[in-house]
């Protein structure tokens, strides 16, 4: 990285003579992501007043990596009522008309590789492209999936864990129950009303935070972060609202020195942005 101070000389700067410094105009090319595979809604389950479960299937599905716990898959919507693929153009998928298309990105509940079928629980909230879809998806409604990206590794040796999360993380904490180790597990949920409760599956320590009307997202975890006690070893993993999971990642690694090795903390969405 170059020094932001302003210097003149190309030695300094860590550019020797002779070499050719990219445009930075130039616009990055990244790594393609998988490729969409099509497919269409097996099943619709309601599982609170706020969260559904969309079963997909289809023949694309064969083959498709078993994610890892709390992995991410790209959801590709249909436009105008008809599924499209877009193309990636080496930084982002547009349609042939150089639209975007909708896509959000979801943690896999369960993929089952016999069926093939994936499971993917939606939270219900606001009136965002996704959760209108989820509402009215029916048996047969077409979609595409993408993936699945890297998940969370599991430190077996690991003495305890700390998961915190929002209503959108509750699929990942409970891919991660089926998985952690036998030792003392704490969870704190943030949910917007005590119907979003749901069976975690697993009997270990369970905090269900209500968000109190005006309150910021993940402020009740932010809160329930200072109760943890942070013993050596303990692991934290964190997924929620950005701008919360930005100042669980300050209290846990700069204000109590946690390891930044024993801590997962993720933005799943961002205030204002429809989902």
């Amino acid at each position: 990285m170059l020094d932001e101070r302003s210097r003149a000389d190309d030695t300094v700067l860590g550019v020797h003579p002779g070499v050719t410094v990219p445009d930075m105009d130039v616009p990055r090319t990244r790594r393609k992501p998988p490729s969409f595979r099509p497919v269409t809604v097996r099943s619709v389950e309601p599982l609170t007043p706020r969260m559904i479960r969309i079963t997909l299937s289809g023949s694309s599905l064969a083959g498709f990596p078993i994610p890892d716990p709390a992995a991410s898959v790209r959801l590709l919507l249909p436009r105008d009522g008809r599924l499209t693929i877009p193309v990636w153009n080496g930084n982002e998928f547009l349609f042939p008309d150089g639209s975007r298309p909708t896509i959000r990105t979801f943690t896999p509940r369960r993929f089952n590789p016999d069926g093939p079928a994936l499971d993917l629980d939606v939270v219900l909230h606001g009136s965002g492209a996704v959760s209108r879809w989820a509402a009215a998806a029916e048996p047969g409604a077409e979609a595409a999936i993408s993936g699945p990206g890297s998940g969370y590794a599991v430190n077996p040796e690991a003495p305890a864990f700390a998961l915190l999360g929002d209503e959108t993380a509750i699929p990942a904490i409970c891919r991660l129950l089926e998985v952690l180790p036998e030792v003392p597990i704490a969870v704190h949920i943030e949910i917007a009303t005590l119907e979003a409760r749901l069976d975690l599956h697993r009997d270990v320590e369970t905090h269900w935070h209500v968000l109190p009307d005006g309150g910021h997202p993940c402020d009740t975890l932010v809160e329930a972060g200072r109760t943890i006690r942070t013993v050596p070893g303990l692991q934290i993993w964190a997924a929620g609202e950005a701008a919360g999971m930005q100042r669980l990642r300050r209290y846990f690694i700069t204000d109590q020195h946690v390891p930044r090795s024993d801590t997962s903390i993720r933005g799943y969405w961002k205030q204002r942005r429809p989902s």
